[in-house]
């Protein structure tokens, strides 16, 4: 890591710690090495740096949204922090391009299956799309769960720390078992993704995966 790099990173770490209290579980369940996906519900803005602050020293990087760039600070930083920039709503294979050689490095790629924003908290459904990295990549998944950062503008706005929770899930692969993936079945996929992340979370936040009873584990196959 350059030291601009490191000098910001830590210092964007040192910040979200104060303005932060970060209660994390499992936490050890994540690997120190890759190549890793780590996949999150996605409710603001400030879970992106948070959790990939918390990362560190491991090598990381994240699907984000091109838009971010937009914003000089945080176009900045995502670039210093090497983000790979993605299109919404469209097949963008640069994107996906850039994420596998970064798993092919032995990195950590972050993506939000939703896509957008929760404003909420509550999860979205997932687009079917979040499993294709990980079957054309063949690398392992985990799950990371968060809750707290939703309030967290509104609490800085009144100078007030916000809680911040994080749990974390087993690790595990996606298996087609020998079927050719369709449409559908990459849907299936995701969703059955969102499940390990909504058994994580408190009832409230679990959205359109509340239904945990109805889960499936068909292309789950833990590590």
């Amino acid at each position: 890591m350059n030291p601009l790099r490191w000098l910001t990173t830590y210092a964007c770490k040192l910040g979200l710690e104060v303005m932060c209290r970060i209660h994390k579980e499992n936490w050890d369940a994540v690997p120190t090495t890759g190549p890793l996906i780590t996949y999150a519900n996605h409710t603001g803005m400030v879970e992106a740096p948070l959790i990939y602050t918390q990362l560190m020293p491991r090598k990381a990087t994240a699907l984000a949204k091109i838009e971010t760039w937009d914003h000089w600070f945080l176009g900045w930083i995502f670039s210093l922090w090497e983000m790979i920039p993605i299109r919404r709503g469209e097949a963008d294979m640069e994107a996906l391009r850039a994420a596998l050689e970064a798993l092919k490095q032995g990195k950590f790629l972050g993506m939000s299956p939703e896509g957008t924003r929760n404003k909420t908290g509550q999860l979205l459904r997932a687009h079917g799309g979040a499993a294709l990295l990980a079957l054309k990549s063949g690398s392992p998944l985990v799950p990371i769960a968060h809750w707290g950062g939703e309030i967290f503008l509104n609490n800085l706005k009144h100078l007030k720390r916000t809680d911040f929770y994080i749990k974390v899930g087993k690790p595990f692969m996606l298996d087609a078992n020998g079927e050719r993936v369709t449409k559908e079945i990459r849907q299936q996929m995701a969703d059955e993704m969102m499940y390990q992340l909504a058994k994580l979370l408190p009832e409230y936040y679990r959205g359109e995966y509340a239904d945990l009873e109805n889960a499936t584990e068909k292309y789950i196959r833990f590590l």
